[in-house]
């Protein structure tokens, strides 16, 4: 073997170990690995819920939160009930708003968080509505604040932390450059 073959890499690039690292510095495998992670947690929480409690009952869980069993036909929290057609507009307008905003912003620190939040908790929530018609919920809070799950808890966190990342982007992008 001549020097110059020694100097040459061996195998696949994409299986150096600096190759592997920056991938998993990427932040749409970050985005994809928290989505994932909430789909599971989602739908098997979803599925404990439909094995363990009839469609309707209500059990105590915590004081000031009791586990249901119900169904949704509308967004996150029982908004636009019944509404198919106008539910899965809006859900896919907000769906592509969001991958174009990402796509643009991938740079961002921590934009892959709330991203992967808000398409896990959709495509949880459309899971449901392919498979079963409704969503089933089944967290239920004091003071009439409708039951909703895993998947609505991670839209609204990743709703609110969005807004946080950008909030933080924008303020960095204002602060002039310190003197060296």
């Amino acid at each position: 073997m001549s020097a110059a073959e020694d100097r040459q890499p061996s195998g696949d690039a994409s299986l150096r170990p600096h190759s592997r690292l920056s991938l998993l510095r990427s932040p749409w495998l970050r985005a994809v690995l928290v989505l994932v992670f909430v789909v599971v947690a989602d739908q098997l929480s979803k599925h404990a819920v439909n094995a363990s409690i009839v469609q309707g009952e209500e059990r105590k869980f915590l004081p000031g939160v009791e586990l249901v069993n119900t169904r949704n036909n509308g967004v996150a929290f029982g908004f636009l009930p019944g509404s198919h057609v106008a539910v899965t507009i809006v859900i896919g307008l907000a769906l592509v708003a969001l991958l174009v905003y990402f796509t643009l912003h991938s740079r961002e620190k921590l934009i892959w968080l709330p991203t992967g939040m808000l398409l896990g908790g959709a495509i949880g929530n459309v899971a449901d509505r392919v498979r079963d018609g409704a969503v089933t919920d089944f967290v239920k809070l004091p003071l009439g604040w409708p039951p909703f799950n895993v998947a609505d808890m991670s839209i609204t966190l990743g709703v609110l932390l969005l807004f946080l990342v950008i909030d933080h982007a924008r303020a960095a992008r204002r602060k002039p450059a310190q003197p060296s």
